[in-house]
């Protein structure tokens, strides 16, 4: 039984930075024997996850809502299944878990990379915003399904979330946007935060299981996450040019996918948990324009709201 201690935001001395790639970071790691389910594992900085970690010896299982573009796109790589998973569908997550319980597989790394952003106002299941309930809700319940699981596995469970979560707190008078106008990139921020509390309070909740949860960052990076946003808007936003051209240093999808490999095997994070990293290095906590984390991502209190609203919302909690 693992006593859980909140790990101080402060950097741990990584080898690794932000032009790091996931191959790099992995180098002369041995993941024989391994079972990782990463979401969205077969398109941008989840295929190049997926990649690395088979790579490195692991056996992954890709969920994904279109299965048989995400077996076009994975190409017959060694070491990989995939399941069909709609996160923004709670009856396609059950489905889904279900089918991994029934396998009884443990697993040992369990990572939530899939996510959308900054989507025209879109509704699910019973009337939820999209980007809080795909990006947050689907990951939530998922990981309470199959957590009897990856409380076996004992390893580690990765929340990608993003800078974006800079953009907004938890609204926590109004998060499904009911009321007023929507605003796409305040809701995509929202989205970004809770995953961050998500792994806050998951860490503190699952390390008497010797779980570990950890949120990252991946940095800016060019990948199909941006296909609901024109191309006169990535203008406006300086990221392209008007023949859609990079104007900003962007990280390519193998950097992008570093410090989620990072978070899921360093050493350095052995005992540690609750996290969010930046660069392959643990950030330190931020109010200004400086990168880190904001403090209200970082709430334990804000956690803890966040995971009694989600339970209630999805109707699962494995800690109950």
């Amino acid at each position: 039984m693992t006593t859980w201690n909140r790990t101080p935001q402060e950097p741990v001395g990584s080898p690794f930075g932000a032009t790091s790639t996931a191959a790099e970071v992995l180098d002369g790691t041995d993941l024989a024997g391994t079972y990782a389910v990463v979401t969205g594992g077969y398109s941008g900085i989840g295929l190049e996850t997926t990649r690395a970690l088979v790579a490195a010896g692991a056996e992954v299982l890709v969920p994904a809502r279109r299965p048989e573009r995400a077996r076009e796109e994975l190409g017959g790589l060694e070491r990989t299944e995939v399941g069909t998973l709609d996160l923004g569908d709670l009856d396609s997550v059950k489905a889904f878990a279900d089918g991994v319980l029934a396998a009884g597989r443990p697993v040992d790394l369990m990572i939530d990379n899939a996510g959308i952003m900054a989507t025209p106002e879109t509704r699910v299941g019973p009337g939820w915003e999209a980007q809080l309930a795909t990006n947050h809700l689907g990951h939530f319940a998922l990981v309470n399904r199959l957590w009897p699981l990856i409380s076996t596995g004992g390893g580690r469970v990765v929340s990608v979330s993003s800078a974006g979560h800079r953009r907004s707190p938890i609204r926590w008078d109004d998060p499904m946007f009911t009321r007023g106008d929507y605003d796409k990139w305040e809701a995509y921020g929202q989205a970004k935060t809770a995953n961050v509390l998500f792994a806050l309070r998951l860490d503190e909740l699952g390390a008497g299981s010797g779980v570990r949860a950890f949120s990252l960052h991946p940095g800016g990076i060019l990948t199909p996450l941006q296909r609901h946003l024109p191309l006169e808007e990535q203008v406006a936003l300086g990221w392209v040019d008007e023949q859609g051209r990079p104007l900003v240093d962007f990280k390519t999808p193998e950097q992008g996918a570093a410090t989620t490999v990072w978070a899921a095997t360093s050493p350095l994070l052995e005992g540690l948990g609750g996290v969010y990293c930046v660069d392959c290095e643990v950030a330190e906590v931020s109010t200004g324009d400086e990168p880190g984390v904001r403090p209200y991502a970082v709430d334990p209190q804000q956690a803890a709201w966040l995971w009694d609203l989600s339970a209630d919302l999805t109707g699962v909690n494995a800690f109950a």
